[in-house]
C-alpha cells in the first residue's frame, strides 16, 4: 500500500495535443480582444489641441507653441469640466507622440502624495533627467520634460516654495504646468514664473454641439430640448453634463432620455416643487408653508440644491421689484 502511493500519481487529464494547444491560444487572444468599457468622458477627451473646445486664446498660444517645440511655464486655472487637463495632456501627446509620453511626462494631481518631501525628491529627481531631442519616427521632439500638477491649489504653500528653486534651476530640460480652480490659492513667487490662462466656462452652444455628437456616435435617443436642459443644469461643466447623459443613458436601456431622467440622476429640484415654496411663501400661511416645507425634507432634496435654484428663480422673477430681490437675496445669502 505505502509502495503504491510514493508511487508516480497517474494523472487523469488528457495530454495536450498541438491542436489543443492552438485552440486555446486563439481562444485567449480572442478574450483579450474584447472592448472594454470605457466612461465616456474618458473616450471622448481631445486627442489634439485642434479638438478642444471654446478656449481660443490658449489653443493658439499651444498651437505656436508646438510649431516651435518651445513651451513657457504654464498656469491654468478656471472652473472644473472646462478642459484644463485635457488641454496640456493633448499638447504633450502631439509634442511627445505615444512612445515617448510616458518617459517624458509626470503627472500629479490631488489624490497623489504631494507634500514637500515628495517636491523635493520625485519631482525634483524627474526634473533633473535630461532627454535627447528626437523621436522614433523622425519628427522633431523638444528636449525637455513636462510635470504636470493637477489642482495645484491643493498643495501647501510649503510645497509650493519648494518648487520655486526646481522650476528656476531645471529650466533646460523640464517645463512645469500648474492646474487649479482658484488661481488665488497658487503664492505670488510660482504665478510670476508662469504664463497663465483662465478657462472660461463652455458656452451653451458648443457644449450642446459636443454632445449631440457623442449622442449620435453612442446611439442614444434625446431630444434637442432635452440636451439644453442638461447643458442648463450642469453649469458650463462638460464633464457633468457627458457624465450625466451616460448615466441617464444606462437607466433608459435605449428607451429615449427625458427630462425626468436627468432631473432624477442630477439631485436637481423639479420646478413645479420650487415654484410651489415660492407661491407658499407670497400666500402668508405658515400651515401651508410648513406643509410644503415637510414634504421637501421627506423628498430628500440638498440644502444648497434648494438655496441655488430658488435664488436663480428670485433673480430671474419679473414680479419683483430689484428692491424686494435684494432684501430676499440676502436673506438667502
Amino acid at each position: 500500500m505505502q509502495a503504491f502511493l510514493k508511487g508516480t500519481s497517474i494523472s487523469t487529464k488528457p495530454p495536450l495535443t498541438k491542436d489543443r494547444g492552438i485552440a486555446a491560444t486563439a481562444g485567449s487572444s480572442g478574450e483579450n480582444k474584447k472592448v472594454k468599457p470605457v466612461p465616456w468622458v474618458e473616450k471622448y477627451r481631445p486627442k489634439c489641441v485642434d479638438e478642444v473646445a471654446f478656449q481660443e486664446e490658449v489653443v493658439a498660444v499651444l498651437k505656436k507653441s508646438l510649431e516651435g517645440a518651445d513651451l513657457p511655464n504654464l498656469l491654468f486655472y478656471g472652473p472644473p469640466g472646462t478642459g484644463k487637463t485635457s488641454t496640456i495632456l493633448a499638447a504633450a501627446r502631439e509634442l511627445f507622440g505615444p512612445e515617448l509620453f510616458r518617459l517624458r511626462v509626470l503627472e500629479l494631481n490631488a489624490s497623489d502624495e504631494r507634500g514637500i518631501q515628495v517636491v523635493r525628491e520625485k519631482v525634483k529627481t524627474f526634473a533633473q533627467l535630461t532627454v535627447s531631442g528626437s523621436r522614433s519616427d523622425g519628427k522633431p521632439c523638444p528636449p525637455f520634460k513636462i510635470v504636470i500638477l493637477d489642482e495645484a491649489d491643493s498643495m501647501t504653500s510649503a510645497a509650493q516654495a519648494a518648487l520655486r528653486r526646481t522650476m528656476e534651476k531645471e529650466s533646460k530640460t523640464t517645463r512645469f504646468c500648474l492646474i487649479c480652480n482658484y488661481v488665488s490659492r497658487i503664492i505670488e513667487p510660482l504665478t510670476s514664473r508662469c504664463s497663465k490662462f483662465r478657462f472660461k466656462p463652455l458656452s451653451d452652444k458648443i457644449q450642446q454641439q459636443r454632445l449631440l455628437e457623442i449622442a449620435e456616435k453612442e446611439n442614444v435617443k434625446i431630444s434637442s430640448e432635452e440636451i439644453a436642459y442638461l447643458v442648463k443644469i450642469s453649469e458650463g461643466d462638460l464633464r457633468k453634463a457627458i457624465t450625466f447623459l451616460q448615466s441617464a443613458t444606462r437607466l433608459t436601456g435605449g428607451n429615449e432620455v427625458v427630462e425626468k431622467v436627468i432631473t432624477d440622476i442630477a439631485g436637481v429640484i423639479p420646478a413645479e416643487t420650487i415654484n410651489g415654496i415660492i407661491a407658499a411663501c407670497q400666500s402668508g400661511s405658515f400651515d401651508k408653508l410648513e406643509a410644503v416645507i415637510k414634504d421637501l425634507i421627506d423628498d430628500g432634496h440638498a440644502a444648497t440644491q434648494l438655496v441655488n435654484q430658488l435664488h436663480d428663480v428670485i433673480v430671474e422673477n419679473d414680479n419683483l421689484s430689484d428692491k424686494q430681490k435684494s432684501i430676499i437675496t440676502e436673506k438667502l445669502a
